[in-house]
């Protein structure tokens, strides 16, 4: 199965529950995508694809700037990860393919 498409995806902030759309459009071992959300869209940075494993960086500006790094596995349409967020720690990051 590929695992390019669209996921709905939740992200436990310290802001509470953030939900978004996560893009993946995959070329060979890397990837570009946006993660689109209530505060905005965030355009996929270094991309990388291994098997289903997925790692990525977006630039946030709102609420704050900060450096996002992404780290996920998906299996059978299901997307299981996270994403460090700097001084905030790592936070969980689950989703599923629509």
């Amino acid at each position: 199965m590929s695992i390019d498409g669209t996921y709905t995806c939740v992200t436990k902030s310290p802001m509470g529950d953030q939900t978004s759309e996560f893009t993946i459009v995959t070329d060979g071992d890397t990837f570009t995508g946006t993660n689109a959300g209530a505060m905005g869209a965030m355009d996929v940075e270094d991309g990388k694809v291994d098997g289903n494993h997925i790692t990525w960086t977006m630039n946030m500006t709102v609420p704050m700037p900060m450096k996002l790094e992404g780290d996920a596995t998906i299996t059978d349409g299901q997307l299981a990860g996270s994403v460090k967020a700097g001084a905030f720690g790592e936070m969980a990051m689950t989703g599923t393919k629509k």
